[in-house]
């Protein structure tokens, strides 16, 4: 299905949401309409059990329903499938062990096959985007939520392996979306539970987190998503997603990122439990974060949709300068998506 049109030019175009189910309910419908998000994330809970019979097929369908209620606005279809203990399918893509693992095993062409071939089996199912490659680099043993998720401790070979991951999914015809800026390798909590900090001098930042990041600005990566995580000597208030200094100044400016800016899960306690949302959505937008997302509650992305709401109101010169930078970063990814599709036929 192509994905040419116009996005949805309300205030839930900063929006992407979940859903609860492997078909869409009429309660479903209504919220897709309501809300008019501009990606949707699939999870395993949208997903069949690989020994029911048609579970592919029910998961494309299920991804013409949610492109169907959102017609004639576009919508990005998104997904983590990282491998190793990041997999939502289990089920007609390729079986991948950790990146750590594959980087040692495939080194940069193995990596790239292994790109290749999973972006052929998202394209094929109409998923648009996956939320991989990590560029976080190995650095900490103790790190509870990356670990073998990078694919290594090495800043620059970090960079090379996840780069070429990157780039055997763009050829097979996904976009890939690299996370968690600017590095999520150096920390002992999970931002899913707390609100991790990184607590390193701005040189070891440089060398370690922040250069494979900057290595693929530079080589052209097409979408990042943010880490809910402190770096005090960058921004001692407000971690990456919230913060104008590393998001915008750093990362724009500095770095010269262009591309689509997509936030980690505003459900998760790195956030949730440190800030009010209204403070939380203000900020994102003003770090220059285009996609805000709002996983697995309802409640929670509705809440959200009422924030961008009052600001489009209350701030409504600024919000409409941001809202068409969003929406000219999301026509951007729908032409490299399109374009990607016509390369992996």
């Amino acid at each position: 299905m192509s994905l040419r049109g116009a996005f949805d030019d309300g205030p839930g175009v900063f929006l992407w949401v979940s859903l609860p189910g492997l078909d869409l309910s009429a309660a479903d419908r209504i919220f897709l309409e309501d809300l008019r998000p501009s990606g949707v994330v699939l999870f395993s809970e949208n997903i069949d059990s690989p020994s029911s019979p048609n579970s592919l097929q029910r998961l494309r369908s299920l991804i013409r329903e949610i492109r169907g209620v959102l017609a004639p606005a576009p919508v990005i279809l998104a997904i983590d499938q990282e491998g190793g203990r990041v997999a939502r399918l289990h089920e007609g893509v390729p079986s991948l062990p950790p990146m750590r693992d594959l980087s040692r095993t495939g080194g940069v062409p193995g990596l790239f096959k292994a790109g290749y071939e999973l972006g052929r089996a998202l394209a094929s199912l109409d998923i648009d985007m996956d939320f991989a490659p990590v560029f976080d680099v190995d650095s900490n043993p103790d790190n509870p939520v990356i670990g073998d998720r990078s694919f290594s401790s090495d800043p620059e070979m970090a960079f090379c392996y996840a780069m070429s991951f990157s780039q055997g999914l763009s050829l097979g015809g996904v976009i890939p979306c690299g996370k968690h800026f600017p590095g999520h390798g150096d920390t002992h909590l999970d931002s899913h539970f707390a609100l991790p900090v990184v607590s390193a001098p701005m040189d070891v930042l440089e060398k370690r987190e922040i250069h494979p990041f900057s290595r693929a600005i530079s080589w052209g990566i097409p979408a990042l998503m943010t880490a809910h995580v402190l770096y005090p000597e960058i921004d001692p208030d407000w971690p990456a997603t919230l913060s104008v200094e590393i998001s915008e100044t750093l990362l724009r400016k500095r770095l010269g990122f262009k591309g689509l800016l997509l936030s980690d899960d505003f459900r998760m306690a790195g956030l949730r439990d440190h800030f009010p949302l209204n403070v939380s959505v203000e900020r994102s937008l003003l770090a220059t974060c285009d996609g805000l997302l709002g996983m697995k509650s309802e409640d929670l992305a509705r809440q959200m949709m009422e924030q961008l709401e009052i600001l489009s109101v209350e701030k409504k010169v600024w919000f409409e300068k941001r809202k068409a930078e969003a929406a000219n970063r999301l026509n951007q990814i729908l032409s490299m998506r399109e374009a990607s599709k016509s390369w992996s036929l």
